[in-house]
């Protein structure tokens, strides 16, 4: 072999290493650069959008609904989404909107504005609690008349009428009776609402849910004589005062208690008389008879006074009418 093709064939071989070494130190290189590239990556912390916390339903809220703390929670939302209505965590108490009425319907997860509430204490937050076609009435109460003062608001009671019966042959007898069944208590004073640390409070006015015939029947009531509020049990039946008739919201035979059935001191009612009221009656005289005339035509013959003088026997009638 010549020199010459033993020079070129080191040659080659020499370059053949040095590409072979730098191309392998160039992976190495680059291999290193995306090991750290990577390991940056993993190190810097994601990149996260600033929340602030939103008072939302946690249940659903129906229109009407007196809002309850359950009700309520607060939940993260992102800053940029964030309308000027939301209520913010730290601005406004949850406090602040329990006891509210609301005024539409409010889904699971959807922010509380106060324009989709009526806040206590505000204007129209009374006419927002009661039910459609009802009345708000207030009747005053003492210690006695509403249970010691354990009627709240949203307790159902019924309402007695206590009052002095004129009229009778033994005098004057007192009564009572159960005038309405099942009224809804919206409101004691100005409370509509109840926590469980509070104590029984005894309150001045207590103020009913009631149907337009039965704000008649109270508010005359009223006037008539003194009423109480009696507490009803939870698992009484749910039902309706007016049932029955509009002018009779208790049920009969069983509603009414008089003062002879209390004590035995007392004389009892005069029983009522099923005999009719009797009408007009007119007196004939015809000679020396006088006749009593009922209208219906009936008559009956009695003897004429002796001291009557005008009275002769020349027939003649004379009509007198009177009222029994």
């Amino acid at each position: 072999m010549s020199s010459k093709r033993i020079v070129f064939l080191l040659l080659a071989v020499i370059v053949a290493g040095a590409t072979a070494f730098m191309a392998r130190a160039w992976l190495q290189n680059e291999r290193a650069a995306l090991l750290a590239q990577a390991g940056m990556q993993r190190e810097a912390p994601p990149v996260v959008a600033p929340t602030l916390q939103v008072l939302v339903a946690r249940n659903a809220i129906h229109t009407g609904q007196i809002v309850k703390p359950d009700d309520l929670r607060w939940q993260s939302w992102p800053e940029g989404s964030l309308a000027p209505t939301y209520i913010v965590e730290g601005k406004r108490p949850m406090s602040d909107f329990v006891g509210a009425v609301a005024r539409g319907s409010i889904a699971p997860g959807e922010p509380v504005t106060e324009g989709k509430l009526v806040l206590a204490g505000t204007r129209g937050f009374m006419s927002a609690v009661l039910q459609p076609g009802t009345r708000a009435v207030s009747v005053p109460i003492t210690a006695t008349s509403a249970v010691s003062g354990f009627i709240y608001a949203g307790d159902r009671v019924d309402v007695l009428l206590t009052h002095v019966l004129n009229g009778d042959k033994n005098g004057q007898h007192t009564a009572t009776e159960t005038i309405l069944r099942n009224a809804r208590v919206i409101a004691m004073d100005q409370r509509l609402d109840f926590s469980p640390g509070d104590k029984p409070d005894i309150g001045k006015t207590a103020t009913l849910e009631l149907t337009p015939k039965q704000s008649e029947i109270v508010t005359l009531a009223v006037k008539m004589g003194d009423l109480s509020l009696v507490l009803r049990s939870l698992q009484d039946p749910d039902e309706r005062p007016d049932e029955m008739s509009e002018n009779a919201p208790a049920e009969p035979g069983d509603s009414f208690t008089h003062d002879a059935q209390v004590s035995r001191l007392i004389k009892p009612l005069a029983a009522t008389s099923t005999t009719p009221e009797a009408g007009k009656q007119i007196f004939v005289l015809r000679g020396g008879t006088r006749v009593k005339q009922d209208i219906d035509g009936s008559t009956v013959g009695e003897p004429v006074p002796k001291e009557d003088k005008t009275i002769n026997a020349t027939p003649f009638t004379r009509t007198i009418s009177e009222r029994q």
